[in-house]
Order: structure tokens, then C-alpha cells, then sequence
């Protein structure tokens, strides 16, 4: 028996696939501990855009780490906050006119979701989220809420509940108009904590089975939600970062959410890292509300 089946938890899954002890990785290749090579389809999940040890963010790493950089500073001040700050700011979002506060909600994609939801909450002071069939925002809790996959849900132990899911688009091949169940729970929810905080939306759903929305659809549950004064979050885990062309995968449609999810290909190197973008007037927070952490050397890469 390996160390990893006598000492690590039963939960692991992926390695149980891949009966392999990897070692190094460049590129777009593994290495096992014997040296045989292995063309990497899976990419940390999606979180190696750029490849495993890029040379020029490994550079940048090590040259960060070699003069002593701040690599821990929960959200204190530092140089590599202001670098990536000013640098996403004049390479991502001016750009676009997107007019967005920027969140560190901690390292992974759950974080961004779990703030974005707690946002949205505090914002409109309701309780319910509507999300899509087949969707997949996340393991903890509230993010788990608002996820499709039953057996991942039944991980909870408990019962998820303030979210109510809609099908995707295509879900009834056309045969079915769009947001019909949408409109109808709408008109029985009235007014007051009944109506939905918010919506969250994957364009295309990367877990759920690569369903990809299409723009017409994507254009009318946002004129949906600012017609019924819902908010709107695009989860861009899986999807952003440039993986469907542009940097943010709904910018085809023409759309502005009220908060976006980023994380995963965001750290650059494959080191953690999330972001939760705020519309500018949504930024309610008061200092402390939610967790914020920073890895200096993290953003600087980025």
C-alpha cells in the first residue's frame, strides 16, 4: 500500500484515475517519476492557461521570492497589490469601460462565489438566488447552494436552501420559450423576500457538461434581471481569463454583470488566487464584512 492510500483521505479523486506519481511538468507536458511523458489535457482544472512553470511568470517569481517580497499580507497595502491593481485596471477594465471595485475574497473560485453571494444579499436584502440545471459554481456551502450536481450537493449534510434553479438555455431544445418558468416564479414570489437577490450564470458551463449559452440568451436574462431589479453575477472561473477568445467570456453578448467571479488562470502561475468584480455602487462592504486575503506574490504575477 502507497503512502497516499495509508495516510491521505478517501475524499482524493482525480489521482484515483491517473495511477501515476508525476514529478515535473513544463509546458503543456508531465513527468512521472520514471520520466515518461504525458500531454496535459487537464491544466489544474483549467487553471494553467499559460502553462506549467512559464518561463517568463517562473522568472518573475523567483525574482520576487530572491529580493524578499511580501508572499503573505492578508489585505495590507504592498507594491504587488498596487502593480497587479493598476495593471488590471489599464489592461482589463479600461479597456472595456468596465467601471468595477475589486475584491480578494481569498484563493479559490468558491471564495469569489461565496462573497458575491453575501454581496448581493447585503445589497438588496433578500434571500434567494436563482441559478441554472447543470451548473457548478463551487464545494463550500453557499456555493454548493447554487450548484446543479446532486452528488456534489449531497456532500453538504445539511440542506441548501434561498436558491432556486432554472434551466439552462437549450435545456428544452427550443421547444420551451426561454424564461417562461423564470417570469412565472417571478409573478408568484410578489414582493418582499420572496424575490430573487440575484442570478447567477456560467456563459458556458465547463462541469456541468460544456453547455454553451447562447448570446441572444445570455442578452435577455440580463434585460430580464434589470427589468425586475435582479442583480447579476457571471461566475468567469472556469470560463474567463480568455479561455472562450475575449478576456471575460461574456463580453461577446454585449453584457455589463453587476459582479464577476474570477479565479483559477487569474493567478498565472497555477498558484491561487480570486477576484470578485463590484459594480462601483454595490460596494456596501463595511471594512471586515467578508474575508479578504492577499498573497503579495500572487497578484504580482498575474
Amino acid at each position: 500500500m502507497s503512502i497516499f492510500e495509508s495516510l491521505e483521505s478517501q475524499v482524493r479523486s482525480y489521482c484515483r484515475g491517473w495511477p501515476t506519481v508525476f514529478d515535473r511538468a513544463t509546458g503543456s507536458h508531465l513527468y512521472s517519476e520514471d520520466g515518461r511523458e504525458y500531454l496535459d489535457f487537464f491544466a489544474g482544472a483549467g487553471a494553467l492557461n499559460y502553462g506549467h512553470n512559464n518561463p517568463v511568470l517562473k522568472a518573475a517569481l523567483l525574482e520576487y521570492l530572491g529580493r524578499d517580497g511580501v508572499t503573505h499580507a492578508l489585505d495590507m497595502t504592498t507594491v504587488a497589490k498596487r502593480d497587479f491593481l493598476e495593471t488590471f485596471q489599464d489592461t482589463i477594465l479600461r479597456p472595456r469601460e468596465l467601471d468595477y471595485k475589486v475584491m480578494f475574497p481569498g484563493p479559490a473560485g468558491a471564495n469569489a462565489v461565496e462573497a458575491a453571494l453575501k454581496l448581493v444579499r447585503k445589497v438588496t436584502g433578500r434571500e434567494s438566488i436563482i441559478n441554472f440545471t447543470n451548473a457548478f459554481h463551487g464545494m463550500t456551502l453557499g456555493a454548493l447552494s447554487v450548484t446543479g450536481n446532486s452528488l456534489k450537493r449531497g456532500g453538504a449534510g445539511i440542506p441548501l436552501v434561498h436558491a432556486t434553479p432554472m434551466p439552462y438555455d437549450n435545456y428544452f431544445d427550443g421547444q420551451t420559450p426561454d424564461f417562461l418558468f423564470f417570469e412565472k416564479l417571478l409573478q408568484d414570489s410578489g414582493s418582499g423576500l420572496n424575490e430573487p437577490a440575484a442570478v447567477i450564470v456560467e456563459t458556458v458551463q465547463g462541469e456541468g457538461g460544456i453547455n454553451v449559452a447562447r448570446m441572444e440568451w445570455l442578452q435577455g436574462l440580463a434585460e430580464l434581471c434589470q427589468r425586475h431589479d435582479i442583480l447579476l453575477i457571471v461566475d468567469d472561473v472556469q470560463m474567463g481569463c480568455g479561455r472562450t477568445g475575449p478576456f471575460f467570456s461574456f463580453e461577446a453578448a454585449g453584457i455589463t454583470p453587476d459582479v464577476v467571479c474570477l479565479s483559477k488562470s487569474i493567478g498565472g502561475y497555477g498558484l491561487p488566487l480570486a477576484l470578485t468584480l463590484i459594480r462601483r455602487d454595490l460596494d456596501i462592504w463595511e471594512p471586515g464584512g467578508s474575508t479578504t486575503a492577499l498573497f503579495g506574490a500572487l497578484t504580482r504575477l498575474s
